[in-house]
């Protein structure tokens, strides 16, 4: 799956896998919908709103590409598998932070001393493989980025959207999110 070409490839991939739970405790399809739902909450723009609602796209893609093997021991740059995937149909406005979250995640860990501190452990883990907090140069190269400001966004989003307490697999919600906000871009 290189390349989406319609929503019901999305919906299907989310269908297949959403239900998968990752190292968070929590279903992939929770998960998204957990962060579109803050996203819509703070009054984002329905460009954003998706972003946060597929931002992890590209684990499902590694899933379907590997027949549901996880793999914890290397950086898989879900990100950039998922900001290529859906750029067919959707807007850099959504591709962009999409591509753009795990550079923002390193970013707020170097520029916030106690950011790392509310990350879960799961994120921790995957900063070191994905490089650790970012030095001073990479960090002004990152704010300098178009969409830097809304992956920053979109990254205290993914942090927040990880109750486990919440429906373990709404995939209504996620057609809904999904529909709703495609519509409006």
């Amino acid at each position: 799956m290189n390349r989406f070409s319609d929503l019901a490839e999305i919906e299907t991939l989310f269908d297949k896998w959403g239900a998968q739970f990752y190292s968070e405790n929590l279903s992939q399809t929770a998960h998204a919908v957990q962060c579109a739902v803050l996203a819509e909450e703070s009054g984002a723009p329905s460009e954003l709103v998706l972003a946060a609602l597929l931002h992890d796209i590209g684990h499902l893609i590694d899933l379907e590409i590997s027949a549901g093997v996880e793999e914890h021991n290397v950086d898989t740059e879900h990100e950039a598998t998922g900001a290529r995937s859906i750029s067919p149909l959707f807007p850099p406005a959504v591709a962009a932070p999409i591509a753009l979250h795990v550079a923002a995640k390193r970013y707020l860990c170097s520029v916030e001393p106690t950011y790392v501190d509310g990350l879960s452990e799961a994120s921790v883990a995957t900063l070191a493989l994905q490089g650790g907090p970012m030095s001073g140069e990479e960090a002004t190269r990152f704010v300098a980025m178009p969409h830097a400001d809304n992956a920053v966004s979109l990254r205290r989003w993914d942090d927040l959207g990880k109750d486990i307490d919440k429906d373990l697999n709404p995939s209504d919600e996620f057609r809904r999110l999904l529909h709703k906000h495609f519509n409006n871009i």
